[in-house]
């Protein structure tokens, strides 16, 4: 199954006014990543997988439709999960998309080699 282009569209018009942002198709999904780290993404099998900053991971899980990302049987603690029923809303995919932007930023920025 191919990402949902109708979220990758909603998140592109959240994210656009990013500087550095960059579109690139991983693991079946469309990821946005920012200064060369990977932010969020359209995934394949639906909804986003969400990269949050770790000391947040706890309290996210708790919400609904949310669950860590499991990559090769190996769960990636600061890497959600988040189902389309928990973005169907756009402030709530607003407040996500924030939240991961936030996050890239805090990261040091990635040379492309």
């Amino acid at each position: 199954m191919a990402y949902d282009t109708e979220l990758a569209d909603r998140i592109r018009e959240l994210i656009e006014p990013e500087p550095g942002v960059v579109e690139k198709k991983m693991f079946g999904g469309l990821a946005f990543l920012i200064g060369g780290n990977m932010a969020v993404a359209a995934s394949r099998t639906g909804g986003l997988l969400a990269r949050v900053d770790p000391d947040e991971s706890d309290a996210l899980l708790a919400r609904d439709y949310v669950e860590v990302m499991v990559m090769g049987g190996r769960q990636m603690n600061n890497w959600l999960r988040v189902e389309g029923e928990a973005i169907a809303e756009d402030a709530a995919l607003h407040e996500w998309i924030d939240r991961c932007v936030t996050y890239a930023r805090s990261l040091p920025p990635k040379h492309e080699k």
